[in-house]
């Protein structure tokens, strides 16, 4: 591809942006045509002028009829930000010259790790809700490359999540709030829920829950196993869903493998026990995640202000 940056500045158009940032949003073609009112055919012509404008490629498709997408390129991600400031900035001119032609109440987006949003989330949301009555909160859990992603391309406001690899947190800042270690829990009338100290081998002779494939909890559960010279079991069960596992554990002698935050209310209120094992070694940094070039919100600041306090509120995690 052959293009200039005087090519691309009299070619580029706003349907051009608006697809890149549709197509970063749903990561996938048809998906991000269906958002825009358009064919796939239209929206892949759309993308392909605008890779032909940039004279490079900006998005990876997939390989299942090139409609799904693998992710951006690097020249692409840089190219999405800059859309994502314009359309933004666009949309902000619109209601400042006509402020009650399509008055929007205030809305934050909000993405949580399933491990994180009990601990880290209720007591925020009511307060902040308290705050700002009228305020849309939405609220979306996932893995935390998915929420990175979404953040990434505007579809979200803040994370609360982990860092991620470098590669992965181009664009974004992160604030650390604390961290947390694994926690082994089990209910309160497991074989080793009062024993003193019982050995990994022990504990992997029971029924095991863990993260999924793929997410830090599991990474770090892998790890944990691993320096004691053990493997997780193949059988284990692999879910993100947490109360689907604390169902399991209500039902069984299962041990749950999981970070002490996304238990912590049951084993407060006694309806889980942790298990005496040292997991040293295995913390965690928890914290908030922001688009570095985001304008900030009267809302966002808000949460993120209680957010701050809830964290320095908890006792220490370990």
């Amino acid at each position: 591809m052959t293009s200039s940056p005087e090519l691309f500045t009299r070619g580029v158009q706003l349907r051009h942006l608006r697809c890149l940032v549709a197509v970063a949003q749903e990561r996938h073609l048809a998906r991000a045509a269906e958002r825009l009112s358009l064919s796939q055919p239209a929206i892949s012509k759309t993308l392909a002028e605008l890779e032909a404008l940039a004279g490079t490629q900006l998005v990876a498709r997939g390989t299942a009829g090139r409609r799904g997408i693998q992710g951006f390129t690097a020249a692409g991600q840089l190219l999405l930000t800059h859309a994502l400031r314009v359309l933004e900035s666009i949309d902000a001119g619109a209601q400042a010259v006509m402020p009650g032609a399509d008055a929007r109440a205030e809305r934050l987006r909000i993405g949580a790790l399933p491990s994180v949003a009990p601990s880290m989330l209720p007591d925020a949301l009511v307060a902040l809700r308290e705050r700002l009555p009228a305020l849309q909160l939405q609220v979306r859990t996932g893995t935390n490359a998915g929420l990175l992603d979404a953040l990434r391309a505007g579809d979200l406001d803040l994370v609360a999540g982990r860092m991620s690899d470098p590669q992965l947190m181009a664009g974004l800042t992160f604030e650390l709030l604390y961290t947390e270690p694994l926690a082994l829990v089990a209910r309160p009338g497991h074989q080793l829920a009062h024993a003193a100290t019982p050995s990994m081998q022990a504990v992997l002779g029971f029924p095991l829950i863990v993260y999924s494939e793929g997410t830090i909890p599991r990474h770090h559960t892998e790890s944990f196993l691993s320096g004691l010279g053990l493997a997780l079991p193949a059988a284990a069960t692999q879910t993100l869903d947490l109360a689907l596992a604390r169902a399991m554990l209500a039902r069984s002698d299962a041990v749950w493998f999981t970070p002490l935050g996304a238990a912590r209310d049951d084993l407060a209120s006694g309806q889980l026990v942790r298990l005496d094992v040292d997991t040293g070694g295995t913390q965690e940094p928890v914290g908030l995640l922001v688009r570095s070039d985001a304008e900030p919100s009267a809302a966002r600041q808000a949460l993120i202000g209680l957010l701050r306090e809830g964290a320095a509120a908890k006792p220490a995690r370990r």
